[in-house]
C-alpha cells in the first residue's frame, strides 16, 4: 500500500484519485492505458494529460467533471470555447434553467425586432448583448443538466442501460 500524499495544492486528477481512495498503483491497475508513473507526473503538474488520459481517469474515478475541467482549463480550443461547468444539485439546475428561459421568453418580441431586418443597429446592440448572455447562460445550464446526469449514471443512482434505452428511442 503506497503512503498518503501530503501536498497541499492537489490538482483535480489527485483529487479525483484519492476520493476514489487509489493509490496511484491501483488507478494505473483500474484504467490499464496509463502507468502509475505517469499518472504521478499528470497529479504533480510535469506533464499535460492529453484528452484520452482524461477520459480514461474520468471514466475510473467516476468522475465526469474531470472532462470538463480539462477542456475549459487545458485544452488549447476548450479554453476559448468551453465554458466551466459546477456540478450542481438537480433542483439548483431546475431552478437556473427556469429563471434564464423566463428571461429570454420577456425578452423574444425585442429580439425579432431587433433581427428582423438582418442587421444591429447602435441602438440594438446593448439588448441584443444582452439577450446573447440569456442564451449562453441557458447553454451552461445545459451542459450543467448532462454533467449531472452523467456523474448520476457513473455513481450508478441512474440505471444506464434504461437511460440509454430511452434516450436513443
Amino acid at each position: 500500500m503506497g503512503r498518503a500524499s501530503t501536498k497541499e495544492n492537489k490538482n483535480k486528477y489527485h483529487l479525483a484519485r484519492e476520493e476514489m481512495g487509489y493509490t496511484r498503483e491501483e488507478a494505473s491497475d483500474e484504467i490499464k492505458v496509463l502507468t502509475a508513473d505517469r499518472i504521478e507526473k499528470i497529479e504533480n503538474e510535469r506533464i499535460e494529460p492529453q484528452p484520452y488520459d482524461v477520459l480514461a481517469m474520468s471514466k475510473a474515478y467516476n468522475k465526469p467533471s474531470l472532462c470538463n475541467y480539462y477542456c475549459s482549463h487545458q485544452c488549447p480550443i476548450g479554453k476559448e470555447y468551453v465554458p466551466e461547468v459546477q456540478v450542481k444539485e438537480l433542483s439548483a439546475i431546475v431552478l437556473e434553467m427556469l429563471a434564464s428561459l423566463n428571461s429570454v421568453n420577456k425578452q423574444k418580441d425585442r429580439l425579432i425586432e431587433i433581427t428582423a431586418d438582418g442587421k444591429i443597429s447602435n441602438d440594438e446592440i446593448d439588448d441584443f448583448i444582452y439577450i446573447q448572455e440569456e442564451l449562453e447562460r441557458i447553454s451552461i445550464t445545459v451542459e450543467t443538466l448532462q454533467l449531472w446526469a452523467e456523474k448520476m449514471l457513473a455513481s450508478g443512482v441512474i440505471d444506464a442501460d434504461v437511460y440509454n434505452a430511452r434516450k436513443n428511442k
